[in-house]
């Protein structure tokens, strides 16, 4: 008999917490270990040290001398600060995919220990990716690609967006070569959205890093390459693959449902890519505030969901699968499924309070026993 998982019911939250989340892509799928050494540094103060004095340094070093030696029989308060968990950080989610040899890591945290959370996998990643020998189809510009903010609860996208300028601040420092562009409320005072600052940078077909500008850092280093990191309200990730090997078809399934085209989807960004035999139409599906949106009922077109009394929409995952299955029937062809790279915005929120909440640091490791 198949064991039964456990459901739990999730609160639409009355916490008080002032939550937000980074969907932390780095250009690494196939090395597993590296993937997750990234994941669980985001969730240790290994930073902790690094404001110490030189006599606390010393005193640091003499009490793990006579630890070794058997001589102490007591751990210092100060080696139990270093390496200690954060309190307020869950990794809600690991999704690497080894064909695009990129991962998307979903860290989500009170809003002020975001930053520092995502500082420290950043740090991890930018020492074991090496973006010189870096493979894979997706496109890509770092070894930390792109460090998306967004608000999950009680707080707001300005105040995301001078996170990830602090926390972009404080990369640039503390990696060398490591250069930023910045995109979304990161990006003052244009505030260009991710789409355009990826076309001005040629994100989509460069790999020659000697020629990009950061707005921050020095000039790309060929190890670290650019990243961008910006905030904006949040994007969903979703792909369907269609049952071709045709990249020409799919171009023209993403080109029809792209929201910048007539009759596409309204704030989806679509690409197509070979993907393990087949053709997958990878979607970014952007929030959106949007007073003529009305219907949002089970099977409509849209989607709701409200931060800080904010009004937010986004296509619906099943619409965008219903779309593509649709644009693939007409040329004789089916879809052989869609994947949800993490969460809706709202089980996003959702698994993120409920994971602080009960102190689950590796909520990733035990999702497929949460039910929505």
């Amino acid at each position: 008999m198949a064991p039964q998982h456990k459901k739990i019911t999730m609160s639409s939250s009355r916490l008080g917490l002032r939550l937000a989340v980074c969907l932390l892509n780095i250009s690494e799928a196939r090395r597993k270990y590296i993937v997750e050494n990234v994941a669980k540094a985001a969730l240790l103060e290994k930073n902790a040290s690094a404001g110490l004095q030189d006599t606390e340094i010393d005193d640091l070093l003499r009490c793990a001398h006579m630890l070794f030696s058997k001589r102490l029989h007591t751990i210092p308060s100060i080696f139990l600060h270093i390496g200690q968990k954060h309190p307020d950080v869950s990794v809600l989610n690991v999704f690497s995919d080894q064909g695009y040899n990129r991962s998307v890591i979903t860290i989500a945290a009170s809003v002020a220990e975001l930053g520092n959370s995502v500082l420290a996998a950043c740090l991890e990643a930018f020492q074991s990716i090496d973006m010189e020998v870096q493979e894979g189809i997706h496109p890509c510009l770092g070894a930390v690609d792109l460090i998306p903010i967004y608000p999950l609860s009680g707080v707001g996208v300005e105040e995301c967006g001078a996170v990830a300028r602090n926390l972009a601040e404080n990369l640039v420092q503390r990696v060398p070569g490591c250069s930023v562009f910045f995109f979304g409320e990161a990006d003052l005072p244009e505030k260009r959205t991710l789409v355009q600052r990826r076309k001005q940078l040629g994100w989509f077909t460069r790999r020659d890093f000697s020629a990009l500008k950061p707005d921050l850092g020095v000039a790309p280093a060929r190890r670290c390459g650019l990243t961008g990191i910006g905030a904006s309200p949040y994007v969903m990730n979703c792909n369907v693959t269609i049952d071709s090997q045709d990249l020409a078809l799919g171009k023209e399934i993403a080109s029809a449902i792209r929201g910048s085209n007539v009759n596409g989807l309204k704030g989806v960004q679509t690409m197509a890519f070979p993907h393990e035999g087949k053709i997958e139409i990878a979607c970014n599906v952007e929030s959106f505030e949007d007073q003529e949106v009305t219907d949002t009922s089970e099977g409509s077109q849209y989607m709701a969901y409200s931060v800080l009394g904010d009004h937010f929409y986004y296509v619906s995952p099943h619409y965008i699968e219903a779309q593509v299955k649709k644009l693939a029937s007409d040329q004789g062809i089916g879809i052989k499924g869609r994947a949800l790279i993490g969460f809706t915005p709202q089980e996003c929120k959702n698994c993120a309070e409920y994971a602080i909440k009960e102190g689950i640091g590796e909520f990733w490791k035990i999702r497929r026993g949460i039910f929505m």
